[in-house]
C-alpha cells in the first residue's frame, strides 16, 4: 500500500514538469521539433527567441497532414495554445530569415511546452467554479488519474494493432515460402522432363 502511495505521489509530482528545452538556431535555417500527442489534447507553449539586428523568425505548428495550428511571422516572444483535433505527430518550427548577402547571427531559442493535465489553468478553473484549494487539487488528480487511464488504453490499443500486424506477416511469410518451395519442384520437375526428352533425343539414353 506504501509503495503504491509513493507511485501516485511520483507520478503527480512528475506531471506538473514541463518540457523546456533551449537551442540556437541558425541563420536561414528551419529547425522543427516533433511530438506525439493524442486526440483533445490541450498544448500551450510559451517561447523566447534572442533578437538579432536585420533578422526575423517565424513561428509554425504543423502536423503531418500539414494543417496550420499555429502560424506567427515575425517574432521574438510569446506564448500559444491550440488543441488536437486527431492523433498525430506535431512540429513545433522555428524559421531564421535574413536578406540576402547579409551574414546573420545565431539566435537562441528558449521553449517551453506543456500538454495534457499540465497545460490545464486549474487556479483559474477553481476561482470560476468558486472551489477549495483541496477541490481544485482533486479536479486535477481527477484529470491526471484519467490521462493515465487514456494512455494505457491508447498503449493497449497499439499492442493489439502491432499484433494483428505481427500475425499478418508471419502467415503472409508461411504462404511466400509455401509458394516458393512450389515453384521450386515445379522448376526442378520441368529441368528433370526436359533434360530426360534432351538425352534421349540425343540416343544418350533410352
Amino acid at each position: 500500500m506504501k509503495t503504491l502511495v509513493l507511485v501516485l505521489l511520483s507520478v503527480v509530482c512528475l506531471s506538473g514538469l514541463s518540457q523546456a528545452i533551449m537551442f540556437h538556431l541558425e541563420p536561414n535555417s528551419r529547425k522543427c521539433l516533433k511530438e506525439e500527442i493524442h486526440k483533445g489534447v490541450l498544448v500551450t507553449g510559451e517561447y523566447d527567441i534572442t533578437a538579432q539586428p536585420d533578422q526575423v523568425v517565424d513561428l509554425m505548428v504543423i502536423d503531418t497532414k500539414g494543417q496550420h495550428f499555429v502560424n506567427r511571422e515575425n517574432t521574438d516572444k510569446g506564448k500559444f495554445a491550440f488543441t488536437t483535433d486527431d492523433y498525430d505527430v506535431f512540429e513545433i518550427c522555428f524559421l531564421s530569415r535574413i536578406p540576402p548577402n547579409r551574414r546573420g547571427n545565431v539566435h537562441e531559442v528558449l521553449l517551453q511546452t506543456k500538454h495534457g493535465v499540465e497545460a490545464k489553468n486549474y487556479e483559474g478553473l477553481g476561482d470560476a467554479a468558486k472551489l477549495k484549494p483541496l477541490e481544485v487539487e482533486l479536479k486535477r488528480l481527477e484529470d491526471l488519474s484519467e490521462s493515465i487511464v487514456q494512455d494505457f488504453a491508447h498503449m493497449r490499443q497499439r499492442e493489439e494493432e502491432m499484433r494483428d500486424t505481427n500475425e499478418s506477416t508471419n502467415s503472409r511469410v508461411l504462404y511466400f515460402s509455401v509458394f516458393s518451395m512450389c515453384c521450386l519442384l515445379a522448376l526442378a520437375t520441368w529441368q528433370v522432363l526436359y533434360l530426360r526428352k534432351y538425352f534421349k533425343s540425343k540416343k544418350l539414353i533410352e
